[in-house]
């Protein structure tokens, strides 16, 4: 609105009215100016967030460049161990002292005994033995397939022409090729180091055998069946817990006669009471679903009652109904504000990370106490800095414009305080929920090798087998030993009794009555 000096009128009334009139209107721009600039803050914090998940310092981007940089490393210590193995004999080059290697007393050894000299090569008088020099250089035997071959002698009896022969071994797939120790291979390479059956049966082509990848499918799909009450016996071990730790992530799934892929999910359900010394072993779960609706949580945990750690995931809700606790996870209101101090400077951000790091400095100090001493130092510690935290976001939150990155992670925070709190209120809890994320690591590896599972059916033998596998790993177990000796027993293990072929309580060294070969 322009008014020249001649066009004002005289009125003071009117003049009053012209300028409530311009205040509105300059109110009004300012509101709208405001608006934009949120809008502008918001879009760029989009922006960088994108780019920091494409070019920057996202997990996997971290781990990518962490990979590039031992290439280089590795590049230099092989041209540097080049140059030096060429010129050593010159006698020019000191060499960097490296880290002296000890070798494990477990790994199997073979002697040499190099005793050639019987009598003084000098006088020829005879030797005493004064000691021995003992050096150990470290082998390697090559993967190799071999042929367990069984011979069964028959005899007769001449009295009452009867025949006797000594029965035939077990098997774990009855009449099948494969031993335990070449199925325990085909399901690790999968499951574990994310090698799928195509390149399984590439690898056997090149050692001369013929095993293609519908054969090994269908070895999947048997030792699948053969350990499902395995994993049902962990199931029951989990859902047991007084606190669980739960989340999930995608699973791209085939859809048959679509041409293309659905997303499933896999639910991961953890139990792990090490922080508090729980004297019960960890262990994880894992089921499959096609889709990410409220039904499936509460369905997993019907049998469930105590605290659950998690996510905000609203699917979740129908579960808290069901005595259980929710327990959120700082790490993720963490993450949120974390991002927002790299798009440019954040003070209210960084003082926010600041308040948490001063939680996670207080963990550090009672991992592996007792639940009750965790409590009472959370109480007279942790609590005032919460406290002092969400009075800090509150206060802040009012002088933010709405819409805004930094007013939505502090709404975050503030929407998940009771969540947040409740790990003050119970020592068996934890501070975050990275127990759980931990567990389904492995599966957002095998999706890039994957690239999707072949059907529902292909899902739900995936949750079985990360459900063993995991397990073991978590008990400290070698997975390759304990899944050959499950499989050796399971077939004919009687299945009432299947909690014996857990990974505690198992015993590994001794061979069961009866095993399959």
């Amino acid at each position: 609105m322009k008014t020249g000096y001649q066009a004002l009128p005289t009125d003071t009334h009117a003049l009053q009215q012209m300028v409530l009139q311009m205040q509105s209107e300059l109110s009004e721009n300012n509101k709208k100016l405001s608006a934009q600039d949120s809008v502008i803050d918001n879009l760029r914090h989009q922006l960088a967030v994108l780019k920091r998940a494409r070019f920057g310092r996202s997990s996997e981007q971290v781990e990518q460049n962490i990979h590039q940089l031992e290439l280089q490393l590795e590049e230099l210590e092989i041209a540097q161990a080049q140059t030096d193995s060429g010129s050593s004999a010159a006698g020019t080059v000191t060499k960097t002292p490296r880290r002296r290697i000890t070798l494990p007393e477990h790994l199997a050894r073979e002697e040499y005994r190099l005793d050639t000299h019987e009598c003084c090569p000098d006088c020829q008088g005879a030797l005493c033995h004064i000691g021995d020099d003992v050096s150990e250089i470290l082998d390697v035997v090559p993967a190799s397939y071999r042929v367990i071959k069984t011979v069964r002698p028959k005899y007769s009896c001449k009295a009452c022409d009867s025949v006797v022969q000594a029965p035939a071994p077990q098997r774990v797939i009855n009449k099948g090729l494969p031993s335990a120790g070449l199925l325990t291979q085909v399901m690790v390479d999968k499951y574990m180091d994310h090698q799928p059956l195509y390149r399984q049966s590439q690898q056997m082509a090149r050692e001369g055998i013929d095993v293609e990848r519908s054969t090994l499918a269908d070895w999947v799909g048997q030792v699948s069946r053969l350990l499902t009450p395995l994993a049902e016996a962990i199931e029951r071990h989990v859902t047991q817990a007084s606190h669980l730790h739960a989340d999930d992530t995608t699973a791209p799934t085939l859809s048959p006669g679509k041409g293309r892929t659905q997303t499933g999910r896999y639910w991961t359900y953890v139990r792990d009471g090490r922080a508090w010394n729980e004297a019960a072993p960890p262990a994880v779960w894992l089921q499959y679903s096609e889709d990410r609706k409220s039904i499936h949580p509460t369905t997993h945990l019907r049998h469930f009652s105590g605290a659950l750690q998690a996510d905000a995931y609203a699917g979740y809700n129908d579960v808290y109904r069901n005595k259980v606790t929710f327990v959120a996870c700082l790490a993720h209101v963490r993450r949120k504000f974390y991002d927002i101090t790299q798009s440019g400077p954040a003070p209210i951000a960084q003082q926010a990370i600041e308040y948490i790091q001063q939680l996670y400095a207080i963990e550090k100090t009672i991992r592996n106490q007792p639940p009750d001493k965790r409590l009472a130092i959370r109480q007279q510690e942790s609590v005032p800095i919460l406290t002092e935290f969400y009075d800090y976001l509150a206060t802040s939150l009012r002088t933010l414009s709405k819409g805004s990155a930094i007013s939505k992670a502090v709404a975050y925070a503030i929407n998940q305080q009771d969540g947040i709190m409740a790990y003050t209120q119970d020592g068996r809890a934890s501070i975050d929920n990275n127990s759980a994320e931990r567990s389904i690591r492995p599966i957002a590896l095998g999706r890039k090798n994957y690239l999707f599972a072949g059907s529902k059916a292909g899902g739900e033998r995936a949750a079985v087998l990360y459900t063993i596998l995991g397990t073991a790993k978590l008990n400290d177990i070698n997975p390759n030993q304990y899944l050959t000796a499950v499989l050796k027993r399971i077939g004919q293990h009687p299945i009432n009794k299947v909690d014996e072929l857990l990974p505690w309580n198992i015993d590994l060294s001794t061979p069961a009555k009866n095993e399959a070969i």
